[in-house]
């Protein structure tokens, strides 16, 4: 699995990104969101029972992110038609304003290293900066969902250019190595 100091690779892919008649689909790559933080998270297929939940939780913070410079995107192998099928029959995931990407092929998958032994994507998520070089990376079992608000916080610290302690969350002072030093 690519890590923290990896370059985020290169994608071209179709996503799901609507329910409106006509503006369902787009395609995505790299250079979208150029110069934006993303928010790149891997689920392993539509219609099962722990992943929802999590877009769903994404999806209620997307603002937030947004607030941050930060575009989500979710990811996994179903098409962008069993993904527009799966946000309209799933109420939690009608009005997801981030796209779901589509790698049919797996190519994207693949080079993030996510792909479990089963063939599909683990629950890994990126933080991606805006020079495309990874800045955080984790992934979980798969019945284990992932936490956002953790995601978030981890964003904030990132983009905070500080030294931040455990639990550390936005507007907290961070670490001041001199003053640590000179045991002030």
């Amino acid at each position: 699995m690519l890590t923290v100091g990896d370059p985020f690779p290169p994608f071209d892919l179709p996503a799901c990104v609507s329910l409106e008649p006509g503006q369902e689909f787009t395609r995505i790559t790299e250079k979208t969101h150029a110069g934006a933080w993303k928010v790149v998270f891997a689920w392993p297929m539509d219609f099962t029972f722990v992943c929802p939940t999590e877009i769903a939780a994404f999806g209620g913070m997307a603002q937030e992110f947004a607030d941050r410079g930060a575009q989500v995107l979710g990811l996994s192998l179903d098409s962008e038609y069993v993904h527009h099928a799966w946000r309209r029959e799933h109420p939690d995931l009608r009005h997801l304003p981030f796209p779901m990407l589509s790698d049919v092929r797996r190519e994207l998958c693949a080079a993030l290293g996510v792909l479990g032994p089963d063939g599909l994507p683990q629950r890994a998520v990126f933080l991606v900066d805006p020079q495309d070089e990874i800045r955080f990376a984790m992934v979980t079992a798969g019945t284990v969902g992932r936490n956002p608000q953790e995601v978030l916080r981890v964003l904030d610290a990132l983009q905070s250019d500080g030294l931040t302690p455990c639990g550390w969350t936005r507007g907290e002072p961070v670490l001041d190595p001199d003053a640590l030093l000179a045991g002030t």
